[in-house]
């Protein structure tokens, strides 16, 4: 191994892979043109009878059903050339300058192109899609993002390239007190050091500023994460490589309905809208609360389940991502209350409660249930 190779950081290693592999569809469609040939490619079918939940990598995947997109054929011709566009954006664009785009960015940027690429933002959303299932990387990986909206805070140290002096720079994320934006550069930095031993991951804004506030990052010592409601792929990356990379525990401390609940779940287990994606779920990730029983145990404020909650937790209950004892247990207390409850009812007891007494006890049940085999 070359001492190039070795010095490589996270994020020139993503990008050389993407490159190399946007490139070598283009070669592979100038090739058959070569030849005389209509160009086509394959990729996975993304529809629902193609996806199924992977007991295995406990993760939704998809199977081994593919189609094929081809020049030569009058409806394919347009898709053709919309996923031509979106892989050679992406590598002459982006990957090669250094450069990163949202989702809305290339929408436009598709305008000026000689004739109109896309009718909307979601069929351009949706190409993008088709390029990451055919070279089966993210579409962060091709420096696409949405637009940024989770947050991170805790003791670790990351290191990336500075923009405007090119040499390597390290922050601590404790370094902004509001939380540090989660970007294309932080989600592909370098881990330094930390001296966290878990993450808890936040639904709600209110609820991660309180934390901040009164010092849980230390007490607990935890990174805490800001989801921002459901989280960002990019989000969800950075999760995984905290487990995966840093042997953190991930906890999911979210609303008590059964939303917050599929919040966790898509963190754990991953979404049948990225079923033809790896590396962005955390199969051991734990659902810490709030949990309907904390409703009872705490008498917290509450709000009535809709049809759609009751609907929602019924489906819950048949899914397979929802089989271990302890959610199964939880979602037959939510048909018992028919109630909700969100993370900031806590405060009903008092601003300090949810870290002098909640999580203090959260922690203590679940290493009880890891104890007895729930979890």
């Amino acid at each position: 191994m070359s001492k190039e190779t070795k010095t490589k950081t996270h994020a020139d290693k993503v990008k050389d892979k993407a490159f190399k592999k946007l490139v070598a569809l283009g070669k592979d469609v100038y090739g058959q043109l070569e030849e005389g040939k209509y160009p086509d490619f394959e990729m996975p079918l993304r529809a629902s009878s193609n996806i199924f939940y992977d007991l295995k990598t406990r993760q939704y995947s998809v199977g081994e059903k593919r189609v094929r997109r081809s020049a030569g054929n009058v409806r394919h011709l347009k898709p053709f050339l919309q996923t031509m566009f979106v892989a050679s954006f992406a590598a002459r664009d982006l990957l090669q300058p250094g450069r990163t785009s949202t989702l809305r960015d290339l929408y436009y940027s598709s305008e000026s192109a000689m004739a109109k690429m896309f009718n909307d933002q979601s069929e351009s959303d949706n190409v993008i899609t088709d390029v990451e299932a055919i070279i089966g990387m993210a579409r962060e990986d091709f420096n696409i993002f949405p637009d940024a909206r989770s947050t991170i805070f805790g003791d670790l140290v990351v290191s990336f390239q500075d923009k405007k002096t090119k040499q390597k720079r390290e922050l601590n994320l404790t370094f902004n007190p509001d939380g540090q934006t989660i970007g294309p550069t932080l989600v592909k930095s370098d881990f330094v050091k930390t001296g966290a031993d878990k993450v808890i991951c936040v639904e709600s804004g209110g609820m991660f500023q309180r934390l901040i506030e009164e010092d849980a990052d230390e007490q607990f010592n935890a990174i805490l994460v800001h989801l921002a409601g459901q989280a960002p792929r990019g989000t969800r990356r950075l999760i995984r490589r905290m487990n995966q990379e840093l042997k953190l525990p991930v906890y999911a401390f979210v609303d008590a309905d059964p939303w917050g609940m599929h919040i966790y779940n898509v963190i754990a287990s991953g979404s049948a809208s990225a079923a033809h994606l790896t590396g962005l779920t955390t199969p051991d990730a734990i659902w810490m609360g709030l949990t309907p029983t904390d409703i009872t145990t705490y008498d917290l404020p509450t709000d009535n389940f809709t049809k759609g909650d009751l609907n929602r937790t019924v489906q819950l209950i048949r899914d397979p991502r929802y089989q271990k004892p302890y959610l199964q247990e939880e979602l037959k207390v939510f048909m018992q209350l028919k109630k909700k409850a969100e993370q900031q009812s806590l405060t009903s007891k008092s601003l300090t409660f949810v870290v002098d007494e909640y999580l203090p006890a959260k922690f203590k049940e679940i290493e009880k249930m890891q104890r007895d085999g729930k979890i």
